[in-house]
């Protein structure tokens, strides 16, 4: 259940790590009194988790407290967005700094020549396999500059190695900078084909169940809590992502008293799901107060889309994970730097995923050449008080692929607010600028423009009483598109008239 375990990187790896180091201009690390210059970082992922799946997100039935507590300490960004609608388009932004449009990565990643979604008006483009390893990821960030580095858990932006999820023997995360790491499933279902009988009982009540990823992210804490390097930790969970299921049959009645009485089995079982995950993040931050290195870590976390709205409440916003809308995108995040960030501030102004990796890049003083440009920008002055950073380039998104994959024709239509089951999403991409947004469609042509400073929600649509609004809008996306030389979809060739025989 959790080959490979942690080993080290390979010496040909090691030689890519020196190669890429030369493309960086390394200048002093950031120095800010009273803290060390040179912070340790915990980066913990959610998977599939709602902007609104939190209590201090406003949910009003899920028990999140130590995420609720982590909040209170850190700044809150309630503007907050993944790079893209869908997991493995959404990491590769969050480990490299470049948007999905640019690497050509919108997609989970699939085996090459894996058909598309049956016939459709418009073709896709090929689904995406694996990162390339000439991407400099976070992973090389940090171990150019100096540091430990480790990663458990849910990598999926390359090839799955015997089964679904196993990292790659060439593309995962120990061949992309990582020094140390495993892809335990831990207590996820994942792991379940591998459980025998007795794992398989339920747990009593108030038992949220032994983790073996929590378990090995500790050690790898303790491990490194007594070394002179600092360390980067990337903690990437399978939680609350499907199968639904939860061995905790007291969390489940839990939720099944607590919910709306119309509200679904399934419904009570992801409740119980997210309390399992904010258990086990919350064993993590218990484990940094009781080395000593709270003070010294920055922790961030995240989650890499919306919510599976079979499951997942995102409403009031419009929309769910695999689409543009807010709640295909929009994510908690918060990030606790004790000394430098004031907790208990909430941040309005818009992030997005793949702004994480400049970020970091300023705070370990590595200044990348251009060679390989990025889309994100540093938000440290930000997370210090400070005004945004300018933005190069636009917030984007782009989806050009149908969803569902199987049987297409039964999902929804039409894309509300908490919508019961899966949606119809069709090619699409969006733009935002200032407080306005555009979602445009492939196969008609068709624009719509929300301002979300007064219709957060995207309930009503301006583009034809601000026509030449979403036309620049549009323009900018289209700039930008080329400019990156995006996959677009392309309209499917209409079928030639049978001629008569001569």
């Amino acid at each position: 259940m959790s080959a490979p375990a942690i080993r080290l990187k390979t010496t040909v790896s090691t030689l890519f790590l020196l190669l890429v180091g030369l493309a960086w201009e390394t200048t002093a690390p950031l120095a800010v009194a009273g803290t060390s210059a040179r912070p340790n970082v915990v980066f913990i992922l959610a998977d599939d988790l709602s902007w609104h799946d939190l209590g201090v997100t406003g949910n009003p039935w899920h028990d999140t407290p130590h995420l609720d507590r982590l909040a209170a300490q850190s700044r809150r960004f309630t503007q907050a967005y993944a790079a893209a609608p869908i997991c493995s388009a959404s990491r590769v932004a969050l480990l490299t700094g470049r948007s999905p449009a640019r690497l050509g990565f919108e997609f989970v990643t699939k085996p090459a020549g894996t058909p598309l979604v049956g016939e459709q008006p418009w073709v896709s483009p090929s689904y995406p396999t694996d990162l390339p390893l000439a991407e400099m990821t976070l992973g090389e960030l940090f171990t150019v500059a100096g540091y430990r580095t480790g990663y458990f858990g849910k990598w999926h932006v390359s090839q799955h190695n015997g089964g679904y999820l196993n990292w790659s023997d060439t593309h995962g995360p120990l061949q992309q900078g990582f020094q140390t790491g495993d892809q335990e499933f831990g207590s996820h279902p994942y792991g379940d084909p591998a459980r025998g009988a007795t794992d398989m009982r339920p747990f009593v009540a108030g038992d949220y169940g032994a983790d073996a990823l929590t378990e090995k992210t500790v050690a790898f804490l303790r491990e490194t809590a007594n070394a002179e390097a600092p360390f980067f930790l990337m903690l990437s969970h399978y939680y609350v992502h499907t199968p639904i299921r939860s061995r905790a049959a007291w969390l489940v009645d839990k939720y099944r008293q607590r919910l709306p009485v119309d509200a679904s089995e399934a419904r009570a079982v992801y409740g119980a799901m997210v309390e399992t995950l904010d258990h086990l993040i919350g064993v993590v931050l218990a484990e940094l107060d009781t080395l000593g290195l709270a003070e010294d870590t920055i922790v961030i976390f995240t989650s890499d889309n919306g919510g599976d709205p079979r499951y997942a409440p995102n409403g009031p916003a419009r929309g769910s994970k695999w689409n543009v809308y807010e709640g295909g995108i929009r994510v908690p995040f918060f990030v606790r730097w004790p000394g430098v960030i004031e907790g208990g501030v909430e941040d309005t102004q818009p992030i997005i995923g793949s702004d994480l990796f400049p970020t970091m890049a300023e705070i370990l003083g590595q200044e990348p050449d251009g060679s390989r440009p990025l889309d994100g920008v540093s938000l440290l002055e930000q997370w210090q008080g400070g005004p945004p950073v300018a933005r190069i380039e636009p917030l984007v998104w782009h989806f050009p692929f149908y969803h569902p994959e199987s049987r297409f024709d039964e999902a929804l239509a039409d894309i509300g607010i908490n919508d019961p089951a899966l949606n119809q999403t069709r090619p699409q991409s969006a733009i935002r600028v200032g407080d306005f947004k555009l979602v445009y469609f492939y196969e008609t042509d068709r624009m719509e423009l929300y301002d979300l400073a007064n219709d957060p929600n995207e309930l009503y649509d301006l583009s034809r009483r601000r026509p030449e609004h979403a036309q620049a809008l549009r323009s900018q996306m289209t700039d930008y598109f080329q400019q990156v030389d995006a996959r677009l979809p392309q309209a499917r060739p209409a079928h030639p008239e049978t001629r008569p025989e001569s």
